[in-house]
């Protein structure tokens, strides 16, 4: 089979299974956007009279049914394709002919998927925002139907304060919510073009429109210089994975609290038996296995991020075979979020606090009592901490 670099000489099976590695099945999620970002640029090369209308519109509508036939699971890309810009150019050129071979001009396989990596990551992430807001939502709910339950708050692993079930979802819905504006903010950096800057150094003799294509997709600008686009490979990757670390890792420590609470020493809440799984060997255990691999994979999400940046560390300028990499911890990492994401808001929902379980230590005022110490009677708080703490040490 022929690749979009042959030249004639055979290729060692072993290199391909190597070189190819996961590439070619994960390319399948970039199918739909590799279409669309491949008809925008042969729209440019039209515009620029690169291309006759004849072939602009064989492309265009052989494109558009490659991928209808792709999302029906007609076709997947394979191994022997080695990646999905070879894959879409092969079937393209078997069903249209000669044509097929004209839409690569002003371009290369780097900014070609680099362009369609960038449309699918505008995408995820937009998914992305709109599930932490749901996860804040879903929050807000048990907060309102535990709005009179009353909960310890804790330091050091003690009952130090009063709160509240209400201030406690609160407090995560706060948080996931900015993880969200966190999430958000990696879009102007996967809003700039990359299309023609071909292998990083542009289209010498060509007169192709950057600014056409950039249009089209909808991206906010060109990134320019040329030379600039390899060098900011890795970075919008490792920004979305950052903040994908961050959300996990807030999901971890609401899914530790939901654990604590859940242990029968506290029983603060309960879990309905769809959202537990049972023992082997154990017939009275329920177990809260969603929310321990909750909590467990906020470290798979940190890991996504230090591969990222470490792939990308001390790369010299220009394109190197080591970016094809980003894509594995980049589409776990994304994949994860987004599952865990997607089953909270229904286990938040089935959650139900326990009043009666829930008892607050008397000394759990003592900072308030302080305070009104302060206000009533203008004494230093340092005085009226130590006033406190001596009536607290007195025996009942």
């Amino acid at each position: 089979m022929s690749r979009l670099w042959d030249k004639g000489a055979p290729l060692d099976d072993r290199v391909l299974r190597y070189t190819a590695g996961e590439d070619f099945a994960l390319d399948e999620r970039l199918v739909p956007y590799d279409v669309r970002a491949s008809i925008a640029h042969a729209e440019m090369l039209h515009e620029q009279k690169l291309l006759s209308a004849a072939d602009l519109e064989a492309i265009r509508s052989g494109l558009t049914a490659l991928g209808q036939e792709h999302a029906r699971g007609l076709w997947h890309i394979e191994l022997a394709d080695e990646d999905g810009q070879t894959a879409l150019e092969r079937r393209l050129t078997e069903r249209i002919g000669p044509a097929g071979g004209r839409v690569h001009l002003g371009r290369s396989r780097n900014d070609q998927v680099l362009t369609a990596l960038r449309l699918y990551l505008r995408d995820a992430v937009d998914e992305l925002i709109r599930a932490a807001r749901g996860v804040g939502e879903s929050l807000a709910r048990l907060a309102e139907r535990e709005k009179d339950t009353a909960l310890p708050g804790y330091t050091h692993m003690q009952q130090a304060m009063p709160s509240s079930v209400p201030l406690w979802a609160a407090g995560f819905a706060a948080e996931i919510r900015d993880d969200a504006e966190g999430l958000r903010q990696v879009q102007r950096r996967l809003g700039k073009s990359p299309l023609g800057s071909a292998a990083g150094y542009g289209t010498p003799g060509l007169p192709i429109d950057r600014r056409s294509t950039q249009q089209k997709l909808a991206f906010a600008e060109v990134q320019e210089p040329v030379t600039a686009v390899q060098l900011s490979r890795g970075k919008a990757e490792a920004s979305l994975l950052f903040e994908t670390a961050l959300l996990m890792q807030d999901l971890g420590r609401l899914a530790a609290d939901v654990l604590l609470y859940y242990t029968q020493e506290l029983g603060f809440l309960e879990l309905p038996d769809a959202f537990t799984t049972g023992s082997s060997i154990m017939p009275q255990k329920r177990n809260p296995d969603v929310f321990e691999l909750i909590r467990g994979r906020s470290a798979t999400a940190q890991a996504c991020l230090a591969e990222a940046l470490g792939l990308c560390a001390k790369l010299p300028s220009g394109y190197q075979r080591d970016l094809q990499l980003l894509k594995v911890p980049l589409f776990r990492g994304i994949d994860l979020a987004q599952q865990t994401l997607d089953i909270l808001p229904a286990a938040l929902d089935a959650m139900r606090f326990r009043p009666e379980r829930i008892r607050l230590d008397p000394a759990i005022h003592a900072a308030e009592e302080a305070n009104r110490l302060v206000v009533t009677e203008g004494i230093p708080f340092r005085e009226a901490y130590r006033r406190v703490a001596a009536k607290l040490k007195k025996p009942a």
